[in-house]
């Protein structure tokens, strides 16, 4: 076997034993030792493999085999000591580690490694001396093994002198082997000089001293050292010095430390002569014996005072029969006291029998006190004797005990004192004292749960409420099942005001068991909720709150229906509904609380809780004022019989004799002045002296009284004495500035006045609160100024409206009135006309809808009319037709409004006649020049949707030489003109329009428009972009311009399409209204550029285009866009060889399309004609000719005269023939097919194109610059200017080809300059100039003329010039130059940034 075998042999021997597969090891070993006797790792793996296998004899011989055979190698003597723990090994393996250690050293290794050595080799050496239980033959070598470890030690300290580590191991064997030498001695020393905090030193030297009978310095030694570590040896030491200086229980605790309590007792009894007749010997053994459990062997001890105590002890713990049994605890108890009255613990256990057993509470105190001054570490009798004086009203002796133990006290001790007198302190009232005590008493148990709740107490009592949360929060995380922690904190932060925190902590309690107080705080909570969310008018959610209310404090009263607070909070909570709209006042009550009616109104539930507080608490003032207040309440509800006004008058007076009774009881409570005042201006008393005079009777109690100032005030606005109630306002207003009353009052007292600031004192009362008066004022004012047209341009209009933001803030605020109040028409009217204002065409047709229902009811006709009016109108603006007729029909039609809208209404329902007359009818009403221009505009219009082209213009004539002509008129006049394609009336009207002044608003944006319109339709495109900028320039922030800029550059200046969508992008960032279609005219104008993201990856078309699709994703025309960008992409990855990774997205984006064409009917087919042709673009594009031809059949499925389907149906297969043969001549009939097809489709200039090319590729000329011609004409007619422009420059360059190619004759050169001619007079154009320098190239290639039209393309600055163009251009400039032989110029122009490196290097080699 060769050594490559050998090696698989180990390898697979590792392998199994790996696998522990021991047995498959051990043959893989004897196949290897077979051909190769010494091989070491083949032992040690046999050694392994026995070992696992329990053959402690073959597994030794394997080994010791091995160490043998390589005895320098760590392997073998490793597993040779730690499986057999043989000792003349180690002493070798040792001898091993220190050759090691040797080569280590003259390698120059690190010294950590070194160290790590040393370490190892001297704790080998200590093992193998420390064996448990050392044979015979370990014996006889320990003194030489002693030896070699101390050589070892001595060595490595003389190499590393700063370690303590060798002199530690020495110390550890000296103490165990019980050797206390000089060299021990001197190795103890060393160690502490080196390490003075080493517990190994202090405890030899402590042995050492405890055996020279220096006890004292052995006890201080062996204590020093015992604290840095544990030892049982040294714990024996500490137990014997204690016991030999007499100190019998710190020596019984030295011993239960070490484990050895009964042993070190059992042995000092033996050592000390008549140590049975030493009592507290004895009695420490019989200690002894019961921490053992050993109770028989306890109770063998003789007679002594500890002894008798023990075995009292013994049965009081054993259970509640021995305890009362007084023949044995107390009686051994007794004994124990008169046998030896010194021993505290005696009295300490007869307190606990006397206050337990006996209920001798005296007695108990006395036992108490006896003990704690025996022992005044005894903290159990200090705090029982401490609680029984406190128990018994004693307290200066409780307080003298206290102050006693904390004079003594060290910080962190003493817990029970400081804890009880901070509780003294706390029932005392003393709570800055109390928080000290209870602090100190924290320092001593910081986990003390009970301790933390007193702190909590304190801290509540001393009103600081956010440390007593944290101090019960900390309660509660050390005690969890705690309820009274988690009360608290709840309680603290309902008092803070955070309801929903507090209510959610006593849902906590709730949920564990039926406790009242916390019952009673949800209760509460929810209410204070509740009323917070009827502020601000969330009734709906302020309704569910009080039913969870009534629930939670129903719950309580039924556990404790004696509490008279219960029945009060569960009254006000009921009470709390009034406050609500009677539609969403739904609670529901429970059914003993309703009585035997289940009808019962909410106001005689309220009574019966109030009259149940009253029989528990009859004499209460505040009861009798809350029962007023709810007499009150139904006083005010709406009565519709006679009989329902005289128990209306029985009710005012109830409530009236209620709170005189109040005030009897307690006449200094202000409150129930003003209340009973507030009573007495009700209608049905209206006893206005009383109620004067209970409201100065409530200022005179409180100064500070807003309520009564500000019902003062009112009462003398209602006596209309303005000046008396303005003061009384006024004062109302210092002494609470946020008090929304008396704001109102004000503002009322302005109204009254006619000020100028009562509109501004309305919207201030919105600002502080929303009540009722409030809002409606503030709407009224809003609606009124909104109404009034003329005062537009005013300051005060621009300041009280727009500043103020005024529409929203009152539209929200009459929001929140009418979810509360929903029998008030005139606030739903308000609120339709500021919805309206709004654009909130729904909520504003609601609104409307709701005031006329109301109305309906009522004998108001003209404010019926006014509501029906507003309400067509409304349904006019939603595009309810139909439904607004037949409201406006069943108005009077005596307003000019309702005639208006009714003729609207007709309009856009298709009923032109009706609306006709009705406008008719409304010009026959109108008052004014301008209104009759209005209208007559309007029915101009109604002419035209007719077809009366004439009568419209002449009733457009007729509105502009009328007195006050309007712009809406000459507005619409332009717009005909444009529409009927006359210029001139277009630009007269035009031109009238603009002498009316400079425009505002969208106005600048129509005449903009016109403005673009006409100047396209005089054929003049290169003013329209520059018109648009004109506009822009001088209205920078009107984000309509810059849309319509972006809109207008792709189809006329498409060069300029970067500009475009710079426009776009800043309309979008401008206004999002006009953003959103901006976006897609900023993406368009992208497609113009060709920006796509091979060239910009954050900037391109089809991120653009996929933003306008997700802020208008029911816009078919962003989908469209879409489609566009994606083809886009997919081209672009042709032209520059990478894959598409777009396609298969055609139909579906088509087919999003058409589900989105909500448009008018031929856009929308228009739209779709192009979506499929673009589909099927870039199907043909990516070779799917089939699947193009399946689209195409499939959409002629569904329509099959559609024409723009069929042109692509015919593309394709056209593209199927020439593809399928390449060269292919196209019969006659096909291309007259293909001419019909693009018939059919008059309008579309590609399909033109497309045909004038496929005459191209069939060598037909003549026929493509007919196709051209007639694309031309199409263009022209369309006014189409971009499409102008492409046909003249296809057409320039099919006739530039045979220019090119040297064909004979003029005819294609002259047609070259009468198209590139024509281009020019559009616009500039650079290909018509690159066309033009070309066939003058071909021409006369060496004229001046040649190198100057080429120049001109190829030395510009400017960047909308293609850079392909100008490389063309440069291209036929050098072959020029090269021509003439003009090596300077031809340096200079290789040197520009855009010739091609190619070209360079071509002329460089031909010159």
């Amino acid at each position: 076997m060769s050594s490559k075998e050998v090696k698989t042999e180990l390898k697979s021997a590792r392998e199994a034993i790996k696998n522990k597969e021991f047995k498959e090891a051990l043959k893989h070993c004897k196949a290897v030792l077979k051909l190769e006797k010494n091989n070491y790792n083949a032992w040690v793996f046999i050694g392994l493999a026995a070992s696992e296998l329990e053959q402690p004899d073959q597994s030794q011989s394997a080994y010791k085999k091995a160490v043998e055979l390589e005895p320098e190698q760590l392997l073998a003597w490793q597993s040779c000591v730690h499986n057999f723990d043989c000792i003349c090994m180690c002493w070798q393996l040792a001898k091993v580690w220190q050759q090691l250690i040797q080569l280590k050293e003259d390698d120059a290794v690190d010294k950590a490694e070194l160290l790590q050595l040393w370490q190892e080799m001297t704790q080998l050496l200590s093992d193998c001396l420390n064996e448990d239980e050392p044979d015979n033959e370990m014996q006889q070598h320990l003194p030489q093994e002693e030896a070699r470890l101390k050589k070892a030690c001595e060595s490595m300290l003389s190499h590393y002198p700063n370690q303590s580590y060798p002199l530690e191991v020495l110390c550890s064997h000296y103490l165990k082997a019980g050797i206390l030498n000089a060299d021990a001695i001197s190795c103890f020393s060393r160690l502490l000089d080196l390490a003075p905090d080493c517990g190994l030193g202090h405890l030899g030297l402590g042995t050492k001293a405890l055996q020279e009978g220096r006890y004292k310095d052995a006890i201080k030694d062996l204590a020093h050292g015992l604290k840095k570590m544990s030892c049982s040896t040294g714990w024996y030491s500490l137990a014997e010095a204690q016991f030999k200086v007499h100190g019998y229980s710190d020596s019984a605790t030295s011993c239960s430390q070490g484990m050895c309590c009964l042993k070190c007792i059992t042995i000092a009894i033996q050592m000390i002569p008549d140590a049975d007749k030493d009592e507290v010997l004895v009695a420490l053994k019989g200690h002894a014996f019961l921490n053992k459990g050993q109770i028989d062997q306890a109770l063998k001890s003789p007679l002594c005072g500890e002894y008798y105590f023990l075995l009292g002890q013994l049965y009081w713990d054993m259970g509640e029969e021995t305890r009362k049994d007084r023949s044995k605890a107390h009686t051994h108890l007794l004994k124990a006291a008169k046998l030896d009255p010194n021993l505290g613990c005696v009295f300490r256990y007869l307190g606990h029998y006397y206050r337990e057993i006996a209920n001798d509470r005296g007695r108990a105190r006395g036992c108490y006190k006896k003990a704690f001054e025996l022992d005044s570490e005894d903290a159990e009798s200090g705090s029982a004797s401490v609680d029984l004086s406190m128990e018994q009203e004693d307290m200066d002796a409780a307080l003298a005990t206290l102050e006693s133990v904390i004079e003594k006290a060290t910080p962190g001790s003493a817990k029970w004192a400081w804890m009880r007198r901070g509780l003294y302190y706390l029932k005392v009232g003393e709570h800055q004292q109390a928080t000290a005590d209870l602090q100190a008493a924290l320092r001593a148990d910081p986990e003390d749960w009970v301790c933390w709740e007193c702190l909590g107490e304190a801290y509540l009592n001393r009103r600081s409420f956010t440390a007593a949360l944290r101090a019960f929060a900390k309660a509660h995380q050390l005690q969890p099942s705690s309820i009274y922690s988690l009360y608290q904190a709840a309680a603290i932060k309902q008092t803070l005001g955070k309801f929903k925190e507090a209510a959610a902590e006593y849902l906590q309690i709730t949920a564990q068991q039926d406790y009242v107080p916390a019952l009673k705080g949800l209760g509460e909570c929810q209410l204070s909720l509740a009323k917070g969310r009827m502020e601000d008018c969330r009734d709906g959610g302020a309704i569910d709150l009080i039913q969870q209310a009534i629930q939670n404090l129903f719950r309580a009263v039924e556990l404790r229906p004696d509490l008279s607070c219960l029945w009060k909070l569960l009254g006000d909570a009921c009470t709390a509904v009034s406050t609500v709209s009677p539609n969403r006042a739904h609670v529901l009550v429970p059914g003993p609380l309703a009585g035997l009616d289940p009808n019962s109104q909410m106001h005689v539930i309220v009574c019966r809780c109030y009259a149940r507080a009253l029989k528990l608490m009859s004499e209460v003032a505040s009861l009798w004022y809350d029962l007023g207040l709810n007499y009150h309440h139904q006083a005010r509800l709406p009565c519709s019989t006679e009989g329902d006004q005289n128990l209306q008058s029985l009710v005012l007076e109830k409530s009236l004799q209620c709170l005189k009774k109040a005030i009897m009881m307690d006449c200094e409570n202000y409150s129930y002045w003003n209340a009973l005042g507030v009573i007495s201006m009700n209608k049905g008393l209206e006893n206005f002296a009383l109620a004067q005079h209970c409201f100065i009777k409530s200022i005179q109690v409180e100064p500070n009284n807003v309520v009564a100032w500000t019902n003062l005030g009112t009462l003398y606005l209602k006596k209309d004495n303005i000046e008396l109630a303005h003061e009384a306002f006024k004062i109302a207003q210092s002494l609470e500035p946020l008090y929304v009353n008396c704001w109102i009052g004000q503002a009322l007292i302005a109204e009254r006045v006619g000020s100028y600031d009562t509109m501004d004192l309305f919207r201030h009362t919105t600002e502080l609160s929303t009540h009722v008066e409030g809002v409606k004022g503030y709407a009224y004012w809003v609606c009124s100024t909104l109404l009034d047209k003329s005062n537009r341009d005013s300051e005060l209009y621009r300041y009280n409206i727009v500043q103020m933001n005024a529409i929203s803030a009152a539209q929200v605020a009459l929001s929140k009135y009418t979810e509360r109040i929903h029998s008030d028409p005139e606030a739903y009217i308000m609120l339709g006309y500021l919805n309206e204002h709004l654009q909130l065409k729904r909520q504003a047709l609601q609104a409307y809808q709701r005031a006329v229902e109301l109305l309906q009811s009522t004998s108001s006709a003209e404010e019926l009319a006014f509501a029906l009016g507003s309400y067509g109108r409304a349904l006019c603006t939603s595009g309810q037709w139909e439904e607004a007729v037949h409201v406006y029909n069943s108005t009077p039609l005596q307003e000019l409004s309702d005639l208006t809208g009714l003729a609207l209404a007709y309009c856009r329902a298709g009923l032109l006649p009706e609306s006709t007359s009705a406008y008719e009818r409304a010009l026959a009403v109108a008052s004014t020049e301008k209104e009759k221009a209005y209208i007559l505009t309007a029915l101009a219009l109604l002419q035209h949707l007719q077809g009366n082209i004439d009568s419209a213009k002449t009733l457009l004539f007729k509105c502009s030489i009328l007195k006050e002509p309007i712009p809406e008129s000459l507005l619409c006049l332009c717009a005909l003109g444009l529409v009927r394609g006359d210029a001139t009336l277009a630009a007269a009207a035009l031109t009238e329009l603009l002498k009316q002044g400079s425009a505002t608003g969208s106005v600048v944006e129509q005449r903009c428009l016109l403005t673009c319109t006409l100047l396209a339709l005089q054929g003049n495109y290169s003013s329209v972009q520059r018109e648009v900028s004109r506009a822009v320039h001088s209205n920078p922030g009107n984000p309509s311009l810059w849309a319509l800029l972006s809109r207008v550059v792709p189809q006329f200046y498409p060069r300029k399409a970067n500009g475009g969508a710079v426009a776009g992008h800043v309309a979008c960032l401008s206004s999002m209204t006009n953003g959103k279609r901006a976006l897609l005219y900023s993406g368009v104008n992208q497609l113009a550029s060709g920006r796509h993201s091979g060239e910009d990856r954050h900037r391109n078309a089809l991120k653009t285009m996929q933003r306008a699709v997700l802020l208008c994703p029911d816009d078919p025309a962003a989908w469209a866009g879409l489609m566009a960008a994606c083809h886009t992409e997919n081209t672009a990855c042709y032209l520059s060889g990478s894959a598409p990774c777009r396609q298969g997205l055609e139909k579906t984006l088509m087919s999003v399309v058409s589900e989105k064409g909500e448009i008018e009917r031929p856009l929308a087919q228009t739209l779709e004609g192009w979506v499929l042709q673009q589909a099927v673009t870039g199907l043909m594009l990516g070779g799917q000719l089939d699947q193009a031809e399946a689209l195409c059949s499939q959409v002629l499925n569904v329509s099959p005269e559609h024409p723009a389907v069929m042109l692509s149906l015919r593309q394709v297969q056209c593209q199927r023939l020439l593809v399928a043969d390449a060269g292919t001549v196209l019969p006659d009939s096909v291309l007259e097919q293909l001419n019909n097809t693009v018939m059919m489709n008059p309008t579309n200039l590609g399909a033109w194109h497309w045909l004038a090319e496929v005459y191209r590729g069939q060598g037909l000329l003549v026929q493509a610059v007919m196709a051209y011609r007639q694309s031309l004409q199409l263009a022209s007619q369309l006014s189409l200017h971009s499409g102008q422009v492409a046909c003249l420059i296809r057409l320039a360059l099919l006739a530039l080809v045979p220019c090119m190619a040297g064909v004979p004759g003029n005819n294609w050169k002259d047609l070259v300059v009468e198209a590139t001619t024509e281009v020019l007079k559009l616009g500039s154009s650079p290909m018509a100039h690159l066309f033009q320098a070309l066939l003058q190239y071909m021409t006369k290639m060496a004229a001046r003329e040649t190198r100057r039209l080429l120049e001109r393309l190829v030395y510009v600055s400017s960047q909308d010039f293609p850079a392909t163009l100008v490389q063309v251009a440069s291209w036929y400039l050098l072959r020029h130059l090269h021509a003439k032989n003009d090596q300077e110029l031809i340096n200079v122009s290789t040197q520009l940034p855009h010739t091609h490196t190619r070209w360079m290097e071509y002329f460089s080699g031909a010159v």
